[in-house]
């Protein structure tokens, strides 16, 4: 058996186009979806992540600012941009691009962005949204892993999804998105025992651990869904993910590349939360 190869490069680009569709009548009724990103410091890895949500916000038509502060910024400081990003009727979405110096709190700055800005999907209110079944800005790179699947038409409901991380950003909410599908979900981690009996028990496996070919075939059920959300360097410099494509791709039903697979759907899905705060100011 040969995986079926999950096209997240393709896949997101369909989304783009329905996403610019919808700008665009968006922009008839006078309202322009809006994105402010805040860049703080000079993190090459955020530096070329905010560049490509630039762009992406520009070709789908929308409105996109960036804000660079320095190092040395302080959290008050921060804390005062985003409580005037919130107030900017221009602005739909805001993002502050992580990580952040040590000196400033996470916390509190995810906290500052108002629940109705916050596209990230990274707010208490909206993770709390999410957990009831609630609508909500869904985190980015999980919503974007459930609409590959929805895409590829793999069925969800009553499937036994193990999810290996537990990361706020991916592993926790993802897990949640599965369950208010109607999966059965188990959660691995660092501390798990006997790694492989959980693992070769997924129909679908989600990979989130950030060690670069952590998961093996004899991790994997034959058929299994697998989904790699890792982006790792190799030995030899080369991107991979957290799974071991070249082994994993002989016994998996279907799998997800790196690159071009899971990570093309992140900046897309940040764009259509964008465009779904843009649209409910027409309804406010």
């Amino acid at each position: 058996m040969t995986a079926t190869i999950i096209d997240g490069k393709e896949i997101a680009a369909k989304k783009k186009v329905e996403i610019a569709e919808e700008v665009i009548k968006l922009r008839d009724k006078g309202v322009t979806p809006g994105l402010a990103v805040i860049l703080v410091g000079n993190n090459h890895a955020s530096r070329t992540y905010v560049t490509n949500k630039e762009k992406t916000c520009r070709e789908l038509g929308m409105y996109s600012v960036l804000i660079e502060l320095p190092e040395e910024t302080s959290q008050n400081e921060l804390l005062l941009k985003i409580e005037e990003l919130n107030e900017d009727p221009a602005i739909h979405g805001i993002l502050v691009q992580l990580p952040l110096p040590k000196h400033i709190d996470e916390i509190k700055v995810i906290e500052a962005i108002s629940p109705l800005k916050d596209v990230d999907g990274f707010h208490p209110i909206n993770i709390g949204r999410m957990m009831t079944g609630q609508d909500a800005f869904l985190p980015c790179t999980p919503y974007g892993i459930m609409v590959l699947l929805e895409e590829t038409g793999i069925d969800i409901a009553g499937k036994h999804v193990v999810v290996v991380g537990r990361s706020n950003i991916v592993g926790k909410p993802v897990g949640q998105l599965f369950l208010n599908q109607h999966a059965t979900v188990t959660y691995c981690h660092s501390r798990t025992k006997d790694l492989k009996a959980h693992t070769t028990q997924a129909d679908i496996l989600v990979a989130a651990v950030g060690i670069a070919n952590f998961i093996k075939a004899d991790h994997v059920k034959d058929g299994a869904v697998v989904i790699d959300v890792g982006i790792n360097r190799n030995e030899a410099g080369k991107l991979c993910g957290d799974v071991d494509f070249n082994e994993v791709v002989e016994k998996a039903g279907f799998i997800t590349p790196v690159p071009k697979g899971v990570g093309p759907m992140t900046i897309t899905m940040l764009m259509y939360n964008t465009l779904k705060s843009a649209k409910n100011t027409l309804r406010s």
